[in-house]
């Protein structure tokens, strides 16, 4: 498994972007000609960057005898949206980020059925989000994922002040009417996509996380929900990454993976 990192210049941001690359061995994997290669996002949590995963997970062991491109990119602190401050993160990985690593990466696929997303926590929002809105992945995870916003609770107030909030979604008096909100997000999907949602019950974000997934049920939406022991930190998310990695329609190699 190639660890690449590589540097480019985003013209949406007008800045120089970072984003981590696993890219599969030839000799490792179940389909070395494979030139249709599936691909996984990779989002990263509030303070968090390209590296996260890297450095807090094993994700790269997991993923080492798979056929499985994985892409960790870096929102800042922006929430995978374009902000009312003129940085358009949505739109740099939405739209231009799959466009830049076509290049670098040409046996990526592109098709639909071969493209997944996930992240954790304010990387879950963006999961579902870059799943609901742009009708690219099929398959898209959340883990502890910030799916419910109410910035009148403590837990926002810590993480932000209200002119950060405001920065980054605008009005957030009500959020039912704000377009990034995930009921609202939702309204642009074309429900093709698999959604799994997990959540421990000691996480402060827990009851957002029923609430969001309650609402997609009864929206009709194909999700796969689950909760269990668990607080906001990487011990269970790196259990839970391989469960995700488990869900998608990949091949492993198993007995080596396991060794």
């Amino acid at each position: 498994m190639a660890i690449m990192k590589i540097e480019y210049h985003s013209q949406v941001l007008d800045m120089e972007r970072r984003v981590n690359v696993l890219y599969p061995d030839r000799d490792r994997v179940p389909n070395p000609d494979d030139t249709d290669i599936p691909v996984l996002y990779l989002l990263h949590g509030m303070g968090g960057s390209q590296d996260s995963w890297l450095n807090r997970s094993t994700i790269e062991r997991l993923v080492r005898y798979t056929n499985l491109i994985v892409v960790m990119v870096s929102t800042d602190k922006g929430w995978y949206t374009n902000t009312t401050y003129g940085m358009n993160y949505y739109d740099a990985i939405a739209i231009e980020l799959p466009q830049v690593l076509k290049r670098f990466f040409p046996n990526m696929s592109d098709k639909r059925e071969k493209t997944f997303i996930a992240g954790l926590s304010m990387g879950g929002y963006g999961a579902f989000k870059l799943a609901l809105t742009t009708n690219r992945f099929s398959h898209a995870a959340s883990l502890s994922g910030a799916l419910h916003f109410d910035f009148d609770n403590e837990a926002a107030k810590t993480l932000g002040s209200e002119a950060y909030w405001r920065g980054v979604f605008g009005d957030i008096e009500n959020m039912a009417t704000n377009p990034d909100s995930i009921e609202n997000l939702s309204k642009q999907s074309d429900k093709q996509t698999k959604f799994y949602a997990w959540c421990g019950k000691e996480d402060y974000l827990y009851s957002g996380h029923q609430l969001a997934v309650n609402f997609l049920l009864e929206e009709g939406f194909d999700l796969e929900a689950k909760d269990g022991p668990g607080k906001h930190e990487w011990y269970y998310w790196n259990q839970q990454i391989e469960e995700v990695l488990q869900w998608l329609p990949i091949d492993f190699v198993l007995e080596e993976r396991l060794s």
